[in-house]
């Protein structure tokens, strides 16, 4: 379907060409993080990964890229959709723009981009509740998104935080509950570890099905490294786990020395006994063994687990705070009618 934006004169937008894109979307996303605050760098061989295993979007209709008439590319947006597990269907839209073209394109990318999903939502006639959605990993740095969102009706619907801590404090010790080992991941654990995640983020806010093109893109993660996870057992049972990483390549290019206690979960017969704790201690005092400076991880404030009073006990403090916002999706009468 063919979308009608007039764009701003010396712009002109086109479709993703395929591979051959991906060192210049790479390019501006890194420069459009870096302005918005965020301490975030991708390669174009991850973002080859990430878009060779993406689902619920098809690159060659639902990523556009806008080029200055006389050069290069200064902004995407991409669009998807997700359902999650009350029901709801959200259509997320993944949006960068170079420091010193968004005052002009903002509005014109919003624009396609919820015209497009406009067309998907209608294509698929979904008779539940419907919402656009995206995501700002900065709120300080990112007042020029949020501020258009909300003139489009968006609001904030969860706050998360990114956060860090010193290694070079003091790292307490604490035991795993009697009856429960751990142990570093093995090849022969990736299924299992993946299942007792999926499980335990269950009942986490914005949760959905994953497939086994999820469980592919995870195994192939170029940053996977199970010899830095802290996992605990009960038996042959996983009970809980700190999925560790360093992204190797991000902190080279920003000059830190940061590794991830992220993700972290414990199924349910096993919470509340301390399980999650005791791991992230023992993957802080990896951390620091290995030579990293400082540790990191993101949380959902509202996390009805108390997880953010867990992080704090560890010595994590909040560094910055990201906001989702939404917006409802109604189509139009006609559209509606066919649902």
């Amino acid at each position: 379907m063919s979308i009608a934006i007039t764009w701003p004169a010396g712009y002109r937008a086109r479709l993703y060409n395929g591979p051959d894109d991906l060192p210049t979307l790479a390019g501006v996303l890194n420069a459009s993080e870096a302005a918005n605050g965020c301490e975030y760098v991708i390669s174009p061989e991850q973002l080859a990964h990430d878009y060779s295993h993406v689902q619920r979007c098809d690159l060659k209709t639902d990523l556009l890229i806008v080029e200055t008439v006389a050069g290069p590319p200064v902004a995407y947006a991409r669009v998807f959709w997700d359902q999650e597990l009350d029901g709801l269907r959200r259509y997320g839209i993944v949006c960068h723009i170079l420091a010193e073209h968004r005052a002009t394109l903002a509005a014109p990318m919003f624009d396609w981009a919820e015209a497009r999903i406009r067309a998907i939502a209608t294509a698929q006639a979904y008779a539940g509740q419907q919402v656009f959605q995206t995501w700002c990993e900065n709120e300080a740095g990112m007042g020029w998104l949020i501020e258009q969102l909300e003139a489009r009706g968006y609001a904030a619907t969860r706050y998360g935080y990114l956060m860090l801590r010193d290694l070079a404090e003091p790292i307490a010790d604490d035991d795993l509950p009697d009856g429960l080992t751990s142990r570093h991941g093995t090849p022969d654990d990736l299924r299992p570890i993946w299942d007792a995640m999926l499980e335990a983020f269950r009942d986490h806010w914005g949760f959905r099905e994953h497939t086994e093109a999820d469980y592919q893109a995870w195994i192939k993660q170029p940053e996977l490294d199970p010899n830095l996870w802290q996992v605990a057992w009960a038996g042959d049972e996983v009970a809980g786990m700190v999925l560790n990483f360093v992204p190797r390549e991000e902190n080279e290019a920003l000059g830190l020395s940061r590794g991830w206690t992220d993700p972290i979960c414990v199924r349910r017969p096993w919470r509340r006994r301390g399980v999650a704790r005791a791991l992230i201690l023992k993957s802080l005092h990896m951390f620091r063994k290995l030579g990293y400076k400082e540790a990191a991880l993101g949380v959902d404030t509202q996390n009805p687990n108390r997880a953010l009073q867990l992080y704090e006990s560890c010595g994590f403090r909040p560094y910055r705070r990201s906001v989702t916002l939404r917006r409802e999706l109604v189509l139009e009468p006609a559209a509606q009618e066919l649902a």
